[in-house]
């Protein structure tokens, strides 16, 4: 079930791995398109067809089209809960599941806490981004402070 995105407070999504992806998303299908136009060149002793050029091609674009699903992640706050998207899926936490949000050394992004000792990693908030990803964690303490129950 998806909610509107006014019922967020706050919307959080990596900036550097963001960019990155969609460059080599670029560079992969601007690599193979290149390739397989060149693959109709001189004989090396296996020739290719038009079928062969298309599917070099393809190829690209389904490796460029995995690349873009690093640019997935974002994280939700609201009333409701923290709606947390990763690369595949979304998961939202309700607020009273909620334990804290941390972000050990040396770790590539920030998690949630949940109980039991789980947690679930928040890869919308990334270490690369630096000043980036400490606002983005100062203002979801403060409005988890404001909604999580105490």
């Amino acid at each position: 079930m998806t909610t509107p995105e006014s019922e967020w407070t706050l919307v959080a999504k990596p900036r550097k791995s963001r960019r990155y992806a969609i460059g080599v998303a670029v560079l992969l299908v601007v690599v193979h398109v290149t390739f397989a136009i060149l693959l109709r060149g001189d004989s090396t002793g296996v020739y290719f067809r038009l079928a062969d050029q298309l599917a070099f091609a393809g190829i690209g674009c389904l490796f460029a089209a995995a690349v873009l699903l690093l640019t997935r992640p974002r994280v939700r706050i609201g009333p409701r809960g923290i709606g947390v998207r990763n690369v595949l899926g979304e998961r939202i936490v309700d607020w009273d599941l909620y334990e804290g949000l941390s972000f050990p050394d040396g770790a590539a992004w920030a998690r949630i806490e949940l109980p039991d000792d789980e947690y679930l990693a928040v890869m919308a908030i990334q270490s690369n981004d630096r000043e980036y990803a400490v606002d983005a964690v100062d203002r979801f303490r403060a409005l988890a402070s404001e909604y999580a129950p105490s």
